[in-house]
């Protein structure tokens, strides 16, 4: 029986759940949304009765990796026509949705997979805007899909080999300094795109 194919994380916490029976996890970037930085407006001083902004609130890693990654395949759905999903928008049809999601993570065969230790098969393509924005702030596609379908799925291997968390993380030390050292450097790339994007929107 065929494995159904599956797309990783961007960006997996190293404790994040199980993957499901019959496939391994499919994690799509559609639904990832950066989140809104408000301004709170603060009371002024009593002398002055006027009123302050405060400044917004840091995004946190995560968060500046999802808006970038978002940034990236926005600019590559709009380049071959496409609109980008949003929240709340009416769904488009079927036909425009599957040229979408195509587009979005690839299509036809898989060029990458990954089979855990408790039997899921991970799948992802190396075509796709998804892989693109990945390769751009990760710097190597193949090794952060391996490094990070591995250390998303520490805690089902705990489960499935009838160890801690700690040993298997123990065991697991040169996986997740790699996780470690991949996220920096798609942190890095992630702010510089977004204060480019930011300096050019303002000038």
């Amino acid at each position: 029986m065929s494995t159904p194919q599956s797309r990783p994380s961007p960006t997996p916490p190293p404790s994040a759940g199980p993957a499901r029976r019959g496939g391994a996890v499919a994690v799509g970037l559609l639904g990832c949304r950066l989140l809104g930085c408000g301004l709170l407006l603060l009371g002024g001083a009593a002398l002055t009765g006027c009123t302050a902004a405060s400044a917004p609130p840091r995004l946190s890693p995560d968060d500046v990796i999802k808006a970038a990654t978002q940034r990236l395949t926005d600019d590559c759905l709009v380049r071959q026509g496409l609109t980008p999903p949003r929240p709340g928008q009416s769904p488009p049809p079927d036909a425009e949705r599957e040229r979408v999601a195509e587009a979005m993570f690839g299509g036809g065969r898989t060029e990458l997979s990954l089979r855990l230790p408790t039997g899921y098969v991970v799948r992802a393509h190396t075509d796709g805007c998804l892989a693109a924005a990945q390769r751009r702030l990760y710097g190597d596609q193949r090794r952060w899909f391996r490094t990070s379908t591995i250390v998303n799925n520490l805690k089902p291997e705990a489960a499935h080999s009838d160890r801690t968390l700690a040993e298997v993380r123990a065991d697991r030390r040169a996986e997740l300094a790699d996780w470690r050292r991949l996220r920096t450097r798609a942190l890095t790339e992630a702010e510089a795109l977004l204060q480019r994007r930011n300096d050019h929107a303002s000038s």
